[in-house]
């Protein structure tokens, strides 16, 4: 009897251990097999605090087919549930379970990009975040003066603040993120230039330097005459003149812009319309780039009042109004897109 029963009790010990190999083997087997994804890669989103149940049902979601108790298992017999960061991600086609653990543990984010470039408004800025498909929504119903008394701004216009640039960020990060990195960056970069401004400017603030940057921005895209133009636009305001430029105009006008400026348009007052008030704009036009910002503040030297476009990308400068009136009809027969 003893014989007999001691041999059930090794048989059922050796059914046991089998029965954990067999257990531990298609464990293993799982954690490593290569999962078959529905694309060949697939992003996702982490919030901050999910738990591995709720990480894995967003991998399935996402289209990722991982079996949720194990997972759940896996990340905290590993203790890698401790170690999960927030934020985007990619699984990659052929990953196992137990690689994507470690890269949601290692924090290895994928990254995605944005690119406002200069001369932009802050409308097309918005346009751009809002049709980004990574780019988390969260400032549909915030206000213009929301948004600034949050980035910490006393601007009354967002116009021009938001640095043209490209950047990187994690799928899932929010517009308002975005903007408060871009704007962060317009004020260190401003205040950078600020910092090389001659000493007899015609203006008193780094905002209206800005403001005369984005003017320069939106009238030439020709690196080396950035300088020139900022002279003509300084030589203006000092000797209390008109500056006179259509960018302006076609800013204050708004949605009824359609490519083209009439004599009315010219004649048509807004305040940002150079033709019929003095001085600078209220705000800025654009967002300005690093090249125009210190154009701005280091204009060149010189006496010229007056340039035309020569229709090629440059511009022709003449120091009275009877040499600007021949290079206008020499170059754009009198059809109004002189300065």
């Amino acid at each position: 009897m003893k014989k007999r029963f001691g041999f059930y009790f090794l048989l059922l010990a050796l059914i046991a251990v089998l029965a954990a190999a067999i257990a531990a083997g298609g464990a293993w087997y799982w954690v490593n097999k290569p999962m078959q994804l529905s694309a060949d890669r697939v992003d996702f989103v982490v919030d901050p605090g999910a738990t591995p149940r709720a990480i894995a049902r967003t991998l399935n979601e996402a289209g990722v087919p991982v079996w949720e108790p194990g997972f759940v298992w896996l990340a905290r017999l590993s203790e890698r549930d401790k170690l999960i960061k927030a934020g985007g991600y990619q699984a990659i086609n052929g990953d196992s379970p137990w690689l994507l653990l470690e890269r949601l543990a290692r924090g290895d984010m994928s990254q995605r990009q944005i690119t406002f470039p200069e001369g932009w408004t802050y409308r097309q800025i918005r346009l751009a975040l809002r049709e980004h498909p990574d780019v988390k929504q969260t400032l549909g119903e915030v206000s213009d003066a929301q948004l600034l008394q949050r980035l910490g701004s006393t601007h009354t216009s967002p116009e021009g603040l938001f640095f043209p640039d490209t950047y990187v960020f994690t799928p899932g990060s929010t517009d308002y993120d975005i903007l408060r990195r871009a704007y962060q960056e317009g004020q260190r970069v401003l205040q950078q230039a600020w910092e090389q401004r001659q000493p007899d400017l015609p203006f008193t603030t780094p905002y209206e330097a800005l403001i005369m940057a984005s003017i320069i921005e939106k009238e030439t895209g020709h690196g080396p005459e950035r300088g020139r133009i900022s002279g003509v636009f300084s030589n203006r305001l000092r000797l209390g003149m008109l500056l006179q430029t259509d960018p302006t105009v076609i800013y204050g006008m708004g949605d009824a812009y359609q490519g083209r400026i009439r004599r009315r348009d010219l004649q048509t007052d807004t305040p940002w319309n150079t033709y019929t008030r003095p001085g600078l704009p209220p705000t800025p036009i654009a967002s300005p780039g690093r090249a125009a910002l210190l154009a701005a503040v280091q204009p060149e030297r010189h006496k010229f009042l007056y340039f035309v476009s020569r229709g090629n990308g440059t511009s022709e400068f003449s120091v009275n109004l009877s040499e600007h009136n021949r290079n206008v009809a020499r170059y754009i027969l009198g059809q109004g897109q002189s300065k």
